[in-house]
């Protein structure tokens, strides 16, 4: 700013004592000169965007959701659908995934056990078109509406429901994937295989977590 109020001055000066064309150029040079940083600065950060920001992804799809009528997020999963009980998957229904999605696939698993965080289903391939996985999906690995299951931490195909060890509560996470891509597997793949072929693949994530305690 006092730069510019320097030129301005000398400027206005110049033109008042008329000393020449020469001396007119020569002043007008080194206010150029003395100006261009400044306005050079806010065309060179607001003109255009970094790399970083024009490479970044779009942000989650947030009306994309998974539900169920068993339960709600955050809430205790029935015994029907545990160890304890009938052990059968629950009802799982999705609404509003992103545009592209040419499959999905669901995993379930609790970080809170003992040995580390243990796989209860494993589900890919889930056609495009559908909503919903019903009530005690059959225990198969190609599924009879679309869509193959993996192998879970006990060593089988399909789901196996919470059972814990006696004690505080675990957390039982449902997280279902959008895909711009139906995945080259074969039904009976693990976890590890199935995150492995979604990656970069992922137009949108829903999440749906319930708890049971023994």
């Amino acid at each position: 700013m006092r730069a510019s109020s320097q030129c301005r001055n000398a400027l206005a000066s110049q033109r008042a004592s008329c000393q020449g064309r020469s001396s007119w150029r020569l002043v007008l040079g080194i206010c150029i000169m003395l100006l261009s940083p400044t306005l050079l600065i806010p065309v060179l950060s607001c003109g255009h965007p970094s790399s970083g920001s024009a490479q970044a992804k779009e942000p989650a799809h947030s009306s994309f959701r998974i539900e169920s009528t068993a339960f709600k997020e955050g809430a205790f999963i029935p015994v029907r659908f545990t160890c304890q009980g009938e052990n059968v998957s629950p009802p799982l229904t999705w609404t509003d995934p992103p545009r592209g999605t040419r499959s999905f696939a669901l995993i379930v698993e609790d970080p809170d056990a003992p040995a580390g965080t243990w796989t209860h289903w494993v589900v890919y391939n889930l056609p495009a078109q559908g909503r919903a996985m019903n009530e005690n999906t059959p225990k198969q690995g190609e599924l009879p509406t679309g869509g193959m299951q993996g192998t879970s931490s006990f060593g089988s195909v399909g789901y196996g429901g919470p059972c814990p060890p006696p004690g505080k509560a675990h957390r039982y996470f449902f997280r279902l994937y959008a895909l711009d891509t139906v995945l080259n597997l074969q039904a009976g793949a693990h976890k590890s295989e199935v995150l492995a072929a979604l990656k970069g693949h992922v137009l949108g994530e829903a999440q749906l977590m319930g708890r049971f305690k023994r």
